[in-house]
C-alpha cells in the first residue's frame, strides 16, 4: 500500500475520494485496535458524492457476511482503517449478502443502528451508492 501515515478525515468531516480503491481488503479495526473484519467497499453519499460508509465482511472464511459501517471520524494507515464504533455495535449491524448492495429499503435500518438521521433526497433517491 502507498501509505506513508494514517490519513484522517478531510476537513469536512468525510474522506476524500483519493486512493479509496486502495483501502479495501484492508482490516478494519474498532477503536481499540481489535479487528472487525476486512473492509469489501465503499458507499458515497448521494447528495455530497463523499465516501459515508463501508461494508465489511466479518465472520468465518465459511461463514461470512457484509455490514455497513460509517466513515466519520475514521483514521487510515498503512493496512487499516480505524472506525469509530466498537466490534460489537458492527458486528450488529443490519447485514447484506456478501458482495451484494444494500437494498435501499434497507437503509433507514443501518442508519438507525448507528443512531445517525435519515433523509432521503427530495426526490425521493436513495441516499447510499456503492462507490
Amino acid at each position: 500500500m502507498s501509505f506513508k501515515m494514517a490519513r484522517t478525515v478531510s476537513a469536512r468531516g468525510m474522506f476524500e475520494a483519493v486512493d479509496i480503491r486502495e483501502w479495501q481488503g484492508n482490516a478494519v479495526v474498532d477503536p481499540e485496535g481489535n479487528k472487525i473484519g476486512t473492509l469489501d467497499a465503499i458507499y458515497l453519499d448521494t447528495a455530497t458524492d463523499e465516501p459515508t460508509f463501508a461494508t465489511v465482511t466479518i465472520g468465518l472464511p465459511t461463514r461470512h457476511r457484509a455490514v455497513l459501517v460509517p466513515l466519520a471520524g475514521a483514521n487510515v494507515g498503512p493496512d487499516y482503517v480505524k472506525v469509530t464504533h466498537f466490534r460489537d455495535q458492527v458486528k450488529n449491524a443490519p447485514s447484506i449478502d456478501d458482495g451484494g448492495e444494500l437494498p435501499a429499503s434497507d437503509e433507514p435500518d443501518v442508519f438507525a443502528h448507528y443512531d445517525l438521521d435519515y433523509v432521503q433526497g427530495s426526490s425521493g433517491e436513495r441516499r447510499l451508492a456503492r462507490g
